[in-house]
């Protein structure tokens, strides 16, 4: 599925995507959050599911130690 992105070229880094319910189920939304993949000094960004879909997460380092 393709990904909008800024007036930068950069994707969001919050990505909701609607899902219509079937049978009169609600419509569920899904999160997915910009995160770091790859070593420290070749940063590379992917879509990790958030299923709890927090408000506000900041991004988390994968060198980092917080």
């Amino acid at each position: 599925m393709p990904v909008l992105v800024g007036l930068t070229g950069r994707p969001p880094k919050v990505y909701r995507v609607p899902v219509p319910g079937t049978d009169g189920a609600p419509e569920t939304v899904l999160v997915y959050r910009l995160a770091p993949a790859g070593r420290p000094r070749r940063t590379r960004w992917r879509y990790e599911f958030d299923p709890e879909g927090r408000a506000r997460q900041r991004l988390k380092w994968p060198w980092s130690k917080a």
